[in-house]
C-alpha cells in the first residue's frame, strides 16, 4: 500500500471525525457548498466564527465592505454575474437591520444569497440583551427561509438547506440566524448536502397537456410576440430560448432583468419592454394574437393598466412558480415549471413559421422612437452632454462586452436603453425594489464573482452618495470597477415626475454635490471630469486602458428626459415621446 495514500486517507479521516467548534463547522459547511467568496463585517455576535475565518484564509476569500448593506447588495452582484449562491456574514442587531434592504431586493429579483447573522447566546434570547433583534421574525417575509441555529449540531444540517433552498427552483435570499453559544460549542463533523425537503418541489414537473396547449395556440398565430423575463437568464435556458424563437420566427422582447437574455444583435430581438422601454415592443403587445410570457411575472411597470394590456391577445405564460400563474395576467395557457424543460418541449411541438409581415411591422415604431428620441439623446451634434449618449460611448469603446452595474433612477433606464450586450448575465440591477445605491456595491460583487469582465457602473450623483463609503473596499482589495457617475446636480428620476406631473415643483431633488474626483483620489481611485463632448472619448479610453478601479464624472444636461415614456397607470400602449 502507498504510504503518501494511507496518510493522506487517515489525515481525511481525523478530519471527518475530529472535534470542531460551530465556527468552524459554519466555515466548513459552506466551503462544502463551494463557497470561495464572503462578503460581511465582523462585530460582536458574530465574533467566534469571524476568528474561525483567520484559519481559512487560503480556501475562503473575505471582502470587508464598509457597510452591512454594501455587503448584501455585493453578494447579489456576485450571484447575478457568476450564477452561484452570494454570501454575507454580519452580526446582530444593528448589523442584521442594516442587511433587510438587499435582502428584499433579492427576493423580489430572485437572487440566490444567504445571509448569515450572528445573535446573543441562547440563554438571552427574548430578554432584549444588548444587539438582540428578532431577525427571523423581521426576515421572513423577505426570504425563501429564515431559520435560528441555537445548537452547534444544527449548523450543517441548516446551511445544506439553506444553500439548497437558496440556489434550486426560483432562487432567493436565505437567512440564518446563529446564536453565540452555538459558534462556542464543539460537535462532531459531518456534512451531508441537502436535495430533498418534503413538500418542497423547487421544479415542477412538465406537463405535456400543457404544452400541446400551448403549442397549438402559437401554431395558430399570426401575430405572436415573447416577452422574455430573467427566468431565461436563471434557468441557463438562452441557447433554448433563441432556438424556439427562430424556429417559428417569433419576434420578442425583453423586461429589465431579462436584458441579455439575447444577444443585442439577434434579428428577433425587438428591445426593452415597459415604462421607458422601446415603443415597437409596448405598443405591439397591445397588437399581438399571442402573447407567449417566458420566464417573467408581469410586473406593473411592464403591463401598465391591466384593464387594457393585451386583451387582444391569448395569454401563454412559462413559469417556474405557481404563485405567479393569474397573479397578475391570466393565463389561456399556462404552462409551469423550469423554462429550461419546458422550452425543448415546446421546440418539439411547434411548428416552423415566417410571420415576416409581423415582424416587419415593427419597423414603423422603430423608426418613429429613432426619430423623435433616439437621434436627440445618443446622437447629439450639439448642446450638453446627455447620458445616452455617454453610455452609448462606453458601450462601443468596451465592444458591448462589459458588465453593466447600475443604480437607480434615469441612469439605470438609459443604461438599460442604450447599452449593447454580447453575453449573457450582463446587466446587474435593482429591478422590483428600486434600491438607490445598489450600484457601487454590487459593481464591486459583480467584478468579484467575474474578474476576467469588465465592470462598467452606472450611477447618478443621488445614488452614489448612499454607499460611497464602499469606495474604501474597492481601495483595500483593489477591486477594478469603471465608476460613471452621471451627474446631473439633481435626483433626476424624481425631478422628471415633478416637471410631467407637479406643475414643475423641484421639492428638495436639487443637490449640491462634492468633488467626486478629490473623494476618489482620497481613496487612491484615480478619475477625471468631462464637462465636453470633445473630451469624453479620451477620458472613456483612459478609464478602459488596465484593469484598476476608476472614477469617470461626466456633468450632464441638468433637465434631461428619460422618454419614452408610459405614465404610471397608463396603458402600455400610452407612450409620451417628449416633445
Amino acid at each position: 500500500m502507498n504510504t503518501v495514500s494511507c496518510v493522506s486517507n487517515a489525515v481525511c479521516y481525523l478530519r471527518k471525525n475530529m472535534k470542531l467548534t460551530g465556527a468552524q463547522a459554519l466555515i466548513e459547511s459552506m466551503i462544502h457548498e463551494g463557497v470561495d467568496t464572503i462578503f460581511g463585517y465582523p462585530g460582536g455576535a458574530i465574533m467566534p466564527t469571524f476568528d474561525a475565518l483567520y484559519d481559512y484564509d487560503k480556501k475562503v476569500n473575505h471582502i470587508l465592505t464598509r457597510h452591512e448593506q454594501g455587503a448584501t447588495h455585493a453578494a447579489q452582484g456576485y450571484a447575478r454575474v457568476s450564477g452561484k449562491v452570494g454570501v454575507c456574514l454580519v452580526t446582530s442587531g444593528p448589523a442584521a437591520t442594516n442587511a433587510i434592504t438587499g435582502i428584499a431586493d433579492a427576493m423580489l429579483d430572485s437572487t440566490p444569497m444567504v445571509v448569515i447573522t450572528g445573535q446573543v447566546g441562547a440563554t438571552l434570547l427574548g430578554t432584549d440583551a444588548f444587539q438582540e433583534i428578532d431577525v427571523v421574525g423581521i426576515s421572513t417575509p423577505i426570504t425563501k427561509w429564515a431559520y435560528q441555529i441555537r445548537r452547534a449540531e444544527d449548523i450543517a444540517w441548516a446551511v445544506a438547506r439553506a444553500f439548497y433552498v437558496a440556489r434550486s427552483g426560483r432562487p432567493g435570499p436565505v437567512v440564518l440566524d446563529i446564536t453565540k453559544n452555538a459558534q462556542f460549542q464543539e460537535i462532531d463533523f459531518e456534512y451531508k448536502p441537502c436535495t430533498f425537503i418534503r413538500s418542497y418541489i423547487p421544479v415542477p414537473e412538465v406537463n405535456k397537456e400543457q404544452i400541446e396547449q400551448a403549442a397549438s395556440l402559437i401554431n395558430a398565430a399570426h401575430k405572436p410576440f415573447a416577452l422574455v423575463g430573467q427566468g431565461v437568464v436563471l434557468s441557463g435556458a438562452e441557447a433554448e430560448l433563441k432556438v424556439f424563437l427562430e424556429k417559428a420566427n417569433i419576434p420578442a422582447a425583453w423586461t429589465l432583468l431579462g436584458a441579455s437574455a439575447m444577444d443585442s444583435d439577434f434579428e428577433l430581438n425587438k428591445g426593452f419592454l415597459g415604462m421607458h422601454g422601446n415603443v415597437a415592443p409596448n405598443i405591439m403587445t397591445n397588437q399581438c394574437d399571442v402573447l407567449i410570457a417566458i420566464g417573467m411575472r408581469f410586473d406593473d411597470r411592464v403591463t401598465g393598466d391591466l384593464n387594457h394590456y393585451a386583451k387582444q391577445a391569448k395569454i401563454i405564460h412559462l413559469e417556474i412558480d405557481a404563485a405567479e400563474i393569474n397573479k397578475n395576467v391570466k393565463a389561456d395557457a399556462p404552462v409551469l415549471g423550469s423554462v429550461k424543460d419546458t422550452l425543448p418541449a415546446l421546440i418539439e411541438a411547434i411548428q416552423p413559421a415566417k410571420h415576416a409581415e409581423w415582424i416587419h411591422s415593427f419597423k414603423i415604431y422603430d423608426d418613429k422612437e429613432f426619430e423623435k428620441v433616439i437621434q436627440r439623446e445618443v446622437f447629439p451634434t450639439s448642446g450638453e452632454l446627455t447620458m445616452g449618449e455617454v453610455i452609448h460611448k462606453i458601450s462601443e469603446a468596451t465592444n458591448h462586452d462589459a458588465v453593466v452595474v447600475t443604480d437607480v433612477g434615469q441612469n439605470q433606464m438609459m443604461a438599460a436603453r442604450y447599452f449593447k450586450y454580447s453575453k449573457t448575465r450582463s446587466l446587474v440591477t435593482s429591478g422590483g425594489l428600486g434600491t438607490m445605491g445598489f450600484g457601487i456595491p454590487a459593481a464591486m460583487g459583480a467584478k468579484m464573482g467575474s474578474p476576467e469582465r469588465t465592470v462598467c457602473m452606472f450611477a447618478g450623483d443621488g445614488g452614489f452618495q448612499m454607499t460611497i463609503q464602499e469606495l474604501g473596499t474597492i481601495m483595500q482589495e483593489q477591486i477594478g470597477v469603471k465608476m460613471i457617475i452621471l451627474d446631473n446636480h439633481f435626483l433626476g428620476m424624481v425631478r422628471q415626475w415633478q416637471e410631467m406631473f407637479f406643475e414643475e415643483r423641484y421639492s428638495f431633488t436639487k443637490m449640491h454635490n462634492p468633488d467626486f474626483v478629490a473623494i476618489a483620489k482620497a481613496y487612491n481611485i484615480d478619475g477625471c471630469k468631462v464637462s465636453l463632448r470633445e473630451d469624453l472619448d479620451a477620458a472613456i479610453a483612459d478609464m478602459l486602458k488596465d484593469d484598476k478601479p476608476y472614477l469617470l464624472v461626466v456633468d450632464v444636461e441638468m433637465q434631461g428626459m428619460v422618454y419614452p415614456m408610459m405614465p404610471a397607470g397608463a396603458a402600455v400602449d400610452n407612450i409620451l415621446l417628449g416633445d
